[in-house]
């Protein structure tokens, strides 16, 4: 195991000196080299479930947030009324229960003693007899609706407003220190504020202020807001201090467990993906935004959509992927866009993203009303097992969806990403089940049913997502292939060295600059991350040319952990995957419960055949599986755990 951990760290420093590495994996990696020290091998097995299991979020997230309905335009009857038609809809019976208040609550800080002030002119509730304000009465008023409630801040001095809505409504007022509202410098002060003696449930956190606040901000120059120099730079993971951005977000999640003794919180963390933020974010939150915000137009759903479904081994009860909020019931999603509006609603669903709306509720209309309450499409969001979905077909066409859900049974969307009618042909496969027997579907949208076996052919209108529940005989009896259990698998080390940009996000007009400059270009450090029925780089899983229609594809040197639910045999065929351009460095699979080495395999290389690989895992909590190299890898080394599964 010392030489084990030694070999991986001259790896990492290897390739740092190539390519230039986050300095936290630098000195991670020294640390390593300096001490040879096995505990600080990244790969070392725990016997821990390392994902950040303070909050409650054990299913996402449901309610209403102000921001795309009003932006910074917000008041207390706004959010009241929209508080008050999600009770009396029914809405809140479903789930909906959170009211959460964006950008534009606040007017200043009180500079002599640290404490916020709302703007009362907007929130009179909040106005107290002393001269202070308070939002009590309010989360007092929505709590005794049986609603919870939520409020945002921002990491740096500054919001998102201040930072790019020069002059919008309700941005901060007065003196230059006054106007300084986000949480930087005041973390513990803030969070102490806004959930032990206001009451709130939930908070969003922003990054603008630590992204946009740089001497070349015209409000900086003008001497309005005080310079702070980027620590993110959303288009360059080399420009960004990835370690003081997760030691900020690292300091709100203490003082949010410091201050809500009974754990019922909701942490949002909202940096769009940037600052390699999918490797760490299940350590520090309870949400991740995967992009930028998303827009009331079809182009921009896709990208939202594609920053988030490519990662469903980045998500888990308690911790989920956030493509952003819901935009049913506003431009191409409005009411003269059903077929739009309900695969949105579908496909977030199905990805498990919080299903927070973003919509005026006095203009619901009983069609979008329909579509927001369908009852069986928000049971696949609020689905015990917390499976993301996996993509079990995936082109710019079409695309086929598959959640396991907690009771065995499958659900699968079928998406038609274009403007025209395309054909399907959707087979057993893809929901791995048996292709000889009958599988019985049943529309979610329509309530029709129909049965099929083998395959079957149905035509998708333009835009359309038809999403299916699904029965029949499991291609694997007495077990779970890992693929279909993400929400059980916490990616602890995904073997990413130097973090990309992810080439597969669709690049949608930004409506905020049109086609001003040279193009959404690539971003989003998301690319060659652990995946399900995938290489880590889209392709399909294949050992010395023998194919893998089911697998988990991951780096050299990652380590999974997986909950064990009652299992007692885990079963691999693991080699090196012929999409590695690394041809020569060895690899050893290894699996582990509970921290004991259960099994492990020989070196493998390129070329040569898998090993079967199989454990005893009966009794243990966290089986963990470890590939590991031997020296550093010249260049990318992809391994694939062939048929993984959990078996009884």
């Amino acid at each position: 195991m010392r030489q084990a951990g030694w070999n991986w760290a001259a790896a990492l420093l290897a390739a740092t000196a190539l390519a230039g590495a986050t300095p936290a994996l630098a000195q991670m990696a020294g640390q390593v080299m300096e001490t040879g020290n096995p505990a600080a091998d990244p790969l070392a097995p725990t016997g821990q479930w390392s994902a950040f299991s303070g909050g409650h979020a054990p299913l996402p997230p449901m309610g209403w947030n102000s921001w795309n309905a009003f932006y910074h335009d917000i008041d207390e009857e706004k959010v009241l009324a929209a508080a008050t038609y999600i009770v009396d809809s029914g809405l809140a019976a479903r789930g909906y229960r959170y009211i959460n208040i964006d950008d534009g609550w606040w007017l200043k800080r009180d500079v002599d003693t640290g404490r916020m002030v709302i703007n009362a002119a907007n929130f009179p509730s909040a106005a107290q007899g002393d001269g202070t304000t308070s939002f009590r009465p309010f989360t007092d008023l929505l709590h005794a609706m049986g609603l919870k409630v939520g409020i945002y801040s921002d990491i740096g001095r500054n919001s998102c407003g201040q930072t790019f809505g020069h002059g919008a409504a309700n941005n901060p007022q007065g003196s230059v220190a006054e106007r300084e509202v986000g949480l930087y410098g005041h973390i513990d002060r803030d969070i102490a504020l806004y959930f032990g003696e206001w009451g709130f449930d939930y908070i969003k956190v922003d990054g603008c202020g630590i992204r946009g606040m740089g001497a070349g901000n015209p409000n900086v120059a003008a001497g309005i807001y005080r310079e702070f120099a980027p620590l993110i730079d959303v288009d360059s993971i080399g420009n960004t201090d990835v370690p003081a951005v997760q030691a900020l977000f690292g300091e709100v999640r203490d003082a949010l467990i410091r201050h809500n003794p009974d754990g019922d919180f909701v942490f949002s963390l909202c940096i769009w993906g940037s600052s390699d933020v999918r490797a760490w974010a299940h350590k520090f939150g309870n949400l991740s935004r995967t992009s930028e915000d998303i827009s009331r137009h079809w182009g921009r759903m896709l990208h939202n959509l594609d920053s988030a479904s490519r990662r469903e081994l980045y998500a888990q009860p308690g911790n989920w992927n956030d493509p952003d909020m819901l935009f049913v019931g506003t431009g191409d999603f409005d009411a003269n866009h059903l077929v739009e509006a309900r695969s949105h609603f579908s496909l977030w669903a199905m990805l498990n993203a919080p299903l927070i709306i973003g919509f005026d509720m006095r203009q619901m209309t009983g069609e979008l009303l329909a579509i927001l309450g369908n009852e069986e499409i928000i049971a696949l969001n609020q689905d015990a097992a917390g499976n993301q979905a996996v993509l079990a077909f995936d082109t710019d066409d079409i695309q086929i969806f598959v959640k396991t859900l907690a009771d065995g049974s499958k659900a699968t969307a079928l998406f038609n990403r274009t403007s025209a009618p395309l054909d399907v042909v959707l087979t057993a496969d893809h929901l791995k089940l048996r292709g000889d027997q009958p599988v019985a579907l049943r529309d979610l949208w329509s309530g029709e049913t129909t049965s099929f076996t083998g395959e079957l052919t149905l035509t998708l209108a333009p835009r359309e997502t038809r999403v299916l529940a699904a029965s029949g005989a499991r291609l694997l009896d007495g077990g779970l292939y890992l693929s279909e259990m993400p929400g059980a698998i916490n990616v602890a080390e995904d073997g990413v060295v130097v973090p990309e940009h992810d080439p597969l996000v669709h690049r949608g007009i930004l409506p905020w600059q049109q086609t001003r400059g040279v193009g959404d270009r690539h971003r989003y450090t998301g690319w060659g991350g652990a995946r399900a029925d995938s290489t880590p780089h889209g392709q399909a899983l294949r050992i010395a040319n023998r194919d893998f229609a089911t697998g988990i594809g991951a780096l050299a040197n990652s380590r999974l952990e997986v909950r064990n639910n009652g299992f007692t045999r885990f079963r691999a065929e693991v080699g090196v995957d012929d999409t590695s351009v690394d041809t020569s460095t060895p690899v050893r699979f290894e699996v582990y419960g509970d921290g004991r080495l259960l099994a492990q395999s020989d070196w493998t290389r390129f070329g040569e055949a898998p090993e079967l690989l199989e454990a005893n895992v009966a009794g243990t909590h966290i089986v963990e599986i470890v590939a590991r190299s031997e020296g550093a890898p010249a260049r990318a080394l992809a391994v694939v755990w062939g048929e993984a599964a959990l078996l009884r």
